[in-house]
């Protein structure tokens, strides 16, 4: 039979789809095309295979109206991965010749497309931007007693330093954890998501995503947000306060959000982007998260963007961000956000 594909409406079909799809991960969920073109007025175009009315496959896309600039395609902004899963490679194809297609109906140039490399060695990913995943056990007790002895102390060191981690989805939490990675974006010298693109993440995912704050005694340090598929598990943001980092905000948070999602019953952590064998990817190692390539490329233009992803910043970017890092931050969480939503990164 025929393979139907349009622009997806039935959010229930497509969330059914992924959530018992092998490569579904959180980002696939319909929430995150939502919450981009609520928060962001980006056109959700994301594509949904039907044969004979049974779902065959889809691909979460988002056309990014640019100023001064032709649109583009990206799958997905604002995360590591939105490649399509489908029944079979022949659907995947069917469905990137058709956003290719709308693609140039737009006048558009670039689909940048962010896939994953599930077998390759690792020699092959050396100086790559990979995903720590890391594979839950049944219970955040067999999780704690697999850990080495150093991680262990580590967090029980967070522990004894007084703090304490609430896991949470409110408001106060969500202005808790804007106000930490905010602070953080200013001093990286990058401009910083709207706080209404968090709402709507929080508004669209409902039970699927939940937020973890650090604190000491009242004060929040640091704060994450996790969000679901199914039994898998992802962070897409994590951040501490820097002034307190001497009292290992960061043990207390990741212990937290793991324990969490394995009481919850979880069976995949991703831990999110790093470079091999950086020092984030050590962090995340440690934890015992595997890397797994990220295969990212231009599909108008079928070039690979998967080594350009470790790229040299240039004196101009410099600047920039050491620009951008003395800023009042008022000013920095007002603009940001104007510039932020066409960073597909």
């Amino acid at each position: 039979m025929s393979i139907s594909i349009e622009i997806a409406t039935d959010q229930v079909a497509w969330d059914d789809y992924v959530s018992r799809h092998p490569q579904g991960s959180p980002y696939h969920k319909h929430a995150w095309l939502q919450s981009v073109e609520e928060a962001y007025q980006h056109q959700n175009i994301g594509l949904i295979a039907t044969q004979d009315t049974k779902v065959v496959g889809v691909l979460p896309c988002i056309a990014m109206a640019r100023p001064f600039a032709k649109t583009k395609f990206c799958a997905l902004p604002f995360c590591d991965i939105g490649h399509a899963i489908a029944d079979n490679q022949d659907i995947v194809s069917a469905l990137q010749d058709h956003a290719l297609n709308l693609l140039a109906k737009q006048k558009g140039q670039v689909f940048e497309y962010r896939d994953t490399e599930l077998s390759i060695t690792e020699q092959q990913i050396a100086s790559q931007k990979v995903r720590m995943l890391m594979a839950l056990p049944d219970s955040s007790a067999a999780l704690f007693d697999g850990f080495k002895s150093k991680l262990r102390s580590q967090i029980r060191k967070s522990e004894k330093n007084g703090l304490s981690c609430t896991i949470n989805n409110n408001q106060q939490a969500i202005d808790n954890f804007y106000l930490i990675f905010a602070k953080n974006m200013r001093k990286l010298g990058s401009p910083v998501h709207s706080k209404a693109w968090f709402e709507s993440l929080f508004k669209h995912y409902k039970d699927d995503i939940f937020l973890g704050v650090v604190y000491k005694q009242s004060t929040p340090i640091g704060a994450g947000i996790i969000i679901s598929n199914n039994h898998k598990f992802a962070i897409p943001w994590a951040s501490t306060d820097a002034d307190f980092n001497y009292l290992a905000p960061n043990m207390m948070l990741y212990w937290s959000l793991l324990k969490h999602a394995c009481d919850v019953g979880g069976s995949e952590f991703d831990f999110g982007r790093s470079t091999f064998g950086e020092g984030t990817y050590k962090f995340k190692q440690q934890w015992g998260a595997q890397p797994v390539p990220l295969v990212w490329s231009d599909l108008a233009s079928q070039t690979s963007e998967q080594n350009a992803a470790v790229v040299e910043k240039s004196q101009l970017r410099a600047l920039v961000e050491t620009v951008w890092s003395r800023l009042p931050l008022g000013l920095t969480t007002t603009l940001g956000p104007q510039l932020r939503k066409y960073i597909s990164l």
